[in-house]
């Protein structure tokens, strides 16, 4: 008897560990980011490095406080990859991570296969909105558009631990100044 309690007692543990760890990754951290009307969407001049906005609509975005590249962001826009890539600073590559399931405007894997084809492109957003990471906007030719923080070449040197050379800034002091 004692036995079975015990097993029964570990299982329960296990189920209840393993459900709140589920629960914390896919809704528990995540907040939905409150639109500012004018400021959601910028996109980085090519010519000169400032940012300004573009016309969109129907914005909604999540965020987490736990880690800088979990933001996602979803809207439409008139724009099309024309004016887009006349006017807008692309970036090279680019790879959207994937969104919790009940945030369903952003589909990751819809995105990634856009971009593969060459029919979806990124452009700079806002460089180094955290250390290493910057926000990154793609636009389809439906315009529909997403947007998603990114590791630049600087963060992906910082996070895989090797040193991040010159022509990066210093990294932040761990625990702040």
């Amino acid at each position: 008897m004692n036995g079975k309690f015990v097993a029964s007692l570990i299982v329960l543990c296990a189920l209840v560990a393993g459900g709140a760890i589920y629960y914390l990754q896919v809704y528990g951290y995540y907040y939905r980011v409150e639109p500012q009307p004018g400021r959601d969407v910028q996109l980085v001049v090519a010519a000169d490095g400032h940012a300004e906005v573009i016309p969109y609509a129907d914005f909604q975005a999540i965020d987490a406080d736990s880690s800088p590249i979990r933001y996602r962001a979803c809207f439409t826009t008139p724009l099309r990859d024309a004016d887009l890539a006349a006017r807008y600073a692309p970036v090279a590559g680019g790879e959207p991570l994937v969104a919790p399931g009940w945030f369903d405007c952003f589909d990751a894997e819809e995105i990634g296969a856009g971009l593969e084809a060459g029919r979806i492109h990124i452009y700079l957003s806002a460089k180094n909105i955290a250390y290493g990471v910057d926000r990154v906007v793609a636009v389809a030719p439906d315009g529909r558009g997403w947007a998603w923080h990114e590791l630049n070449h600087c963060g992906r040197k910082a996070y895989d631990g090797t040193p991040v050379g010159e022509d990066c800034p210093p990294p932040p002091k761990e625990g702040g100044s």
